[in-house]
C-alpha cells in the first residue's frame, strides 16, 4: 500500500508541475534565456537530433517518484501524520531544502532570478502536494 502512496503522490506532484510550466512557458523560457524561433517555440541547439524527446518527462517523473519516496519514509520515520501536517512537512521540504539548493546551483549559474522563483514555486507547491497526499491514505 506504501508504494500506491507514493506512486500517487508523484502523480500529484508531476500533474502539478505540468499545470505549471505550461502555465508559465513563456516566463521561463524567458527566465531560462532558451533560444526560440519565430513561432515562439524552443529550438535546439548543435549536436541535438530533431524532435521533442520524452526523455525529460520521463526523468521528471522518476524524480518525483524517488523525491514522493524520500518523503514518505521522512514522514514515516518523524511521526508526522494527518494531512495537514503533511503538507506543512512537505512546503517545508519545498522551501527550506529543495529551492535553496536550486537557488544556489542558479546564482552560480548566473541565470536570472526569475528562473528561481518560476522553479521554487514548483518544488514548494509540488512538496506540499507529495505531502498531503502521502498522508492522505
Amino acid at each position: 500500500m506504501e508504494f500506491l502512496n507514493v506512486i500517487a503522490a508523484a502523480l500529484a506532484a508531476f500533474a502539478f508541475g505540468a499545470v505549471w510550466y505550461m502555465t508559465m512557458s513563456k516566463p521561463w523560457i524567458a527566465a531560462a534565456e532558451v533560444a526560440v524561433d519565430a513561432n515562439g517555440r524552443p529550438t535546439r541547439t548543435s549536436g541535438q537530433s530533431g524532435g521533442s524527446s520524452p526523455m525529460p518527462f520521463v526523468i521528471g517523473l522518476l524524480a518525483m517518484v524517488l523525491v514522493a519516496g524520500m518523503m514518505r519514509h521522512l514522514l514515516g520515520t518523524s511521526g508526522v501524520t494527518g494531512i495537514g501536517a503533511g503538507a506543512i512537512a512537505g512546503f517545508g521540504i519545498g522551501a527550506f531544502l529543495i529551492t535553496p539548493w536550486v537557488a544556489m546551483n542558479y546564482a552560480f549559474a548566473m541565470r536570472k532570478p526569475a528562473l528561481t522563483l518560476i522553479d521554487g514555486v514548483n518544488s514548494v507547491v509540488g512538496c506540499t502536494i507529495m505531502g498531503a497526499v502521502l498522508n492522505a491514505f
